[in-house]
């Protein structure tokens, strides 16, 4: 290599290794007491350091979680730089040990960690972990980030550390010793990164009493977080699961996302030239770990040791703490095989975690394996044809029929109606099924009590935006009987939008004392003109100390000038039967998904990426069974949100379900898909969405961290055979 290359080199490294920092400072967090309010930047306050793992989990010390009051904490993160730091509460949900008694005040035995949980979703960076335990960390410099008080402020800092051994031994309870730098206080819970790999490897856990130094804990020892008894009934009945599932699918969906300016982990990582064993590039690495992360994970620990066990490369001892999720299993084969990680064995272990047990199946298991067969199938392309073969024939072999371990996949509606389908040629054009004697255009109180699904008595608000006055609104409060009669209470003209809903709570809460059974909460319907589809009604609060609209009870949305839309979005010489054809293709596709599984169709988002909504005709073209999904509803790129919205509502979708996008470029919207896939892919009937958005609702509330995906969420439920009271005797334009 001559000069100019190494130059060349050695200035790629440095800037990668700056890079790095980067992605390390933003992830890192400061942590407060609970009810800081605007304190946040007052030193009295200040408890210690943390950083981001997954999506609105935060990983530090116990000792530092602990130091305030009971369970509740805040933590402060930046939101970019120069930007200054924003406040959210949190709450620890788990330590390790999960008590320090006998412990001197304000210490905490080994492992010393604690896993906070957000109380709100926001947006922030997370940092990279790695899967391979720290005891075969091979270098002699670590790097570190942490918060401190200097000069009486609240400052971020970082900086090298050299290891200088263990405590605890090679295989369990490992902690670091560093040295040949100071670790100033309040650092306790900072991250300490790998910097040849570029991943975090440990958690700072103590800062010497005598001299520099201090001493981390492993990141591994997460894997002693208590596993529920009775078995993993869902991904976020396992908080380990849970939190690395999310990590694994954040970094994956962060390297898809084709609309970032910033580097990623796994492109830094690619410029440190740091490989995760010989087998897989940080990118493949990053791929793989997000197909694991879709799937259910492993029964138990036990069973995904026979798995490693079984493996016939996989000859080294198995690290320890056991491994005990998917990613850990994956970090086994870099240290424990004689290729260290070879490619044959990586896809062999693949393999083997396609055809394991599951605890239980979720809507997306089946699509999730077939993803995971893609990688497998892509990356084998040149180990020769025998291997290839032998992938291939137990592919066949694993899509024999297989049962789940655990529960049953969610339960369908308690009353499936038959099968229903337009046509007395059976079935609509894009969707298969049984002939049927019903008219598609019709349908009554009589025939929905014949199907087991009896309309229940609603509240119903509309509103009238004053062309005249876009700012003000005229409305409208009724209740909607199960016989089809809409009896007003109240109503109002020019109204400020700004201030609802104000003048609206008491008569929705004499529509709700009307409606309400015990547990269970009458749906409120809004009626809303296209323009105003977007207008968050689920946020409002009645009284400052009730929930929130949409927590409370099943919201949902519904187009009030439906009948305008061929005068703005139709053919410019328009023809009655538009009209008459719309009507019967929007009862039509009503009928289909209140009869037989709603399948997910997300329109506007492709790994991140915001696409325009599809033309009419194609949307039109899509299979009854289809509910649309919008993940960047308000993120206008291409047209109006509510132009986009208008045309699926023209192209005869009466159910569609979207997000209000908060308008952060760099953020990751995978789980929103993967969420909202989930729950239309697994309500069966469409029947079910307004209660499972409540059901997210609430979660959210709650603070319930397997909901936070769901932010913003809003469900058109728009039912062609309950139509809209007429809006005649409303104000009209001079």
């Amino acid at each position: 290599m001559t000069d100019e290359h190494a130059r060349g080199a050695s200035s790629g490294l440095d800037a990668a290794r700056r890079a790095l920092r980067e992605l390390v400072m933003a992830a890192t967090v400061r942590i407060h007491r609970a009810g800081v309010g605007y304190a946040i930047e007052e030193p009295g306050t200040f408890l210690g350091s943390g950083f981001f793992v997954a999506p609105n989990w935060v990983l530090t010390c116990a000792h530092v979680a602990r130091a305030g009051e009971g369970d509740e904490v805040t933590v402060v993160y930046e939101t970019g730089p120069g930007r200054g730091g924003a406040a959210v509460a949190g709450t620890v949900a788990a330590t390790i040990p999960e008590h320090a008694e006998g412990a001197p005040r304000g210490n905490w035995p080994a492992p010393d960690l604690a896993l906070v949980q957000l109380r709100e979703p926001v947006d922030h960076d997370c940092v990279y972990v790695s899967e391979r335990p720290a005891a075969y960390y091979g270098e002699g410099r670590v790097f570190y980030a942490g918060w401190t008080v200097m000069d009486g402020r609240l400052q971020v800092l970082d900086g090298p550390l050299s290891v200088q051994g263990t405590l605890g031994g090679w295989s369990s309870g490992v902690q670091m010793r560093l040295g040949q730098n100071d670790l100033p206080p309040g650092v306790s819970g900072g991250p300490l990164i790998d910097p040849v790999r570029g991943e975090v490897i440990g958690v700072l856990k103590s800062r010497s009493d005598r001299g520099s130094g201090g001493t981390s804990t492993g990141i591994e020892q997460l894997r002693a977080l208590s596993v529920p008894r009775d078995g993993i009934r869902s991904e976020h009945g396992d908080l380990y699961q849970a939190v690395f599932h999310a990590h694994d699918r954040y970094h994956r969906d962060r390297q898809r996302h084709p609309d970032s300016d910033h580097l990623t982990w796994a492109d830094v990582q690619s410029e440190l030239q740091a490989r995760p064993g010989r087998a897989l590039s940080p990118d493949e690495r990053i791929q793989l770990l997000g197909r694991l992360a879709d799937l259910p994970p492993p029964t138990s620990t036990r069973s995904l040791l026979d798995i490693l066990e079984s493996l016939p490369d996989l000859p080294g001892a198995i690290p320890q703490p056991a491994p005990r999720g998917w990613r850990d299993g994956l970090g086994a084969l870099y240290e424990g095989a004689r290729q260290d990680g070879g490619l044959e064995l990586v896809l062999d272990y693949a393999m083997q975690v396609m055809a394991a047990d599951r605890p239980f199946e979720s809507p997306g298991t089946g699509e999730a394996e077939q993803a995971l067969w893609e990688w497998v199938r892509q990356s084998s392309e040149g180990l020769g044809l025998r291997y290839r073969r032998s992938l291939a024939q137990r592919r066949i072999e694993l899509l024999r029929p297989r049962h789940p371990s655990g529960p049953a996949p969610l339960p369908r509606p308690r009353h499936d109606p038959p099968d229903l389908v337009p046509g007395a040629q059976g079935g609509p054009p894009n969707g298969p099924g049984p002939s049927s004697h019903h008219d598609p255009s019709r349908v009554g109180l009589e025939e929905a009590n014949a199907l087991g699904r009896v309309p229940r008595p609603c509240a119903l608000l509309e509103l009238v935006q004053r062309g005249w006055e876009p700012d003000r609104c005229d409305w409208r409060i009724s209740v909607a009987r199960p016989d089809g009669e809409v009896v007003r209470l109240d109503e109002a003209e020019r109204v400020s939008l700004d201030a609802l809903p104000g003048p609206l709570a008491p008569p929705l809460a004499e529509a709700f004392r009307q409606c309400d059974q015990p547990g269970r909460p009458a749906v409120l319907q809004v009626a809303l003109p296209r323009t105003l589809l977007g207008l968050a009604v689920d946020t409002w609060q009645l009284r400052a100390a009730d929930a929130p609209l949409g927590a409370e009870r099943p919201v949902v949305v519904r187009c009030a000038d439906r009948d305008r839309l061929l005068d703005d979005y139709g053919p410019p010489e328009k023809d009655p039967a538009d009209a008459e054809e719309e009507r019967r293709e929007r009862e039509a596709r009503w009928r289909w998904i209140h009869a037989h599984d709603a399948q997910p169709e997300l329109l506007d988002c492709d790994d991140g990426l915001r696409i325009p909504v599809p033309a009419l005709s194609r949307l039109r073209g899509l299979p009854h069974g289809a509910v649309p999904i919008l993940c960047r509803y308000g993120d206008q790129r291409f047209e109006d949100d509510g132009v986009a919205l208008a045309r699926i509502v023209h192209g005869g979708f009466g159910v569609a379900l979207w997000r209000r996008w908060r308008g952060q470029r760099d953020a990751v919207c995978g789980e929103f898909h993967r969420g909202a896939g989930d729950t239309v892919a697994g309500a069966g009937s469409a029947e079910r969405l307004p209660e499972l958005v409540h059901e997210l609702r609430a979660g959210l509330r709650a603070g319930r961290a397997e909901t936070y995906w769901a932010d913003g969420i809003a469900l058109l439920y728009d039912d062609p055979h309950r139509p809209l009271p007429g809006s005649d005797d409303l104000l009209e334009a001079p």
